[in-house]
């Protein structure tokens, strides 16, 4: 069998994901958006820890600080945090259930946001509510199906 190297694959699921991020929704429902970007890199830092890691989340994050605005280097700092402890643990968080899988993800998620907030409460913009958490709630309820989609791309582009 001849691998071959789709990974352009990869690049176009963060795109799909950062357009995720931006699309509009109405403000009901906004609090709710799940942490696509985050989950994206923890699938892809799970799946390819050798070439998915640390440095591509970082700029990731740095496009999604343009992309929304904020202080840059926020996002960064936190998907980095992210997809360093996910390279970390990766084969301990692979051989767990989807389930117990979604729990870490919440738990990664949270600190992404509890991160985010953080330096937003720096610089003197500190959050309303708890309402910054929901996202976490979210990110967990989809994560099965969106590494389910992530592994079957992943399997028909032979990418490994």
């Amino acid at each position: 069998m001849v691998k071959r190297h789709n990974y352009w694959i990869v690049l176009v699921t963060f795109i799909v994901a950062l357009m995720l991020t931006a699309m509009p929704l109405p403000d009901w429902i906004t609090v709710w958006r799940p942490a696509w970007v985050a989950m994206v890199v923890i699938y892809w830092s799970m799946a390819l820890p050798q070439r998915v890691s640390i440095g591509t989340a970082w700029f990731l994050g740095i496009l999604l600080d343009v992309l929304q605005g904020s202080l840059l280097g926020q996002h960064a700092i936190g998907l980095a945090i992210v997809a360093y402890v996910t390279v970390k643990l990766h084969l301990q968080i692979r051989q767990h259930p989807l389930y117990q899988q979604s729990l870490f993800v919440g738990l990664l998620v949270a600190v992404y946001l509890s991160l985010i907030v953080w330096v937003n409460g720096i610089i003197g913009r500190p959050p309303q509510s708890w309402s910054f958490l929901m996202p976490v709630i979210t990110s967990m309820l989809l994560w099965p199906w969106l590494f389910v989609i992530l592994r079957d791309v992943r399997r028909r582009a032979l990418i490994s």
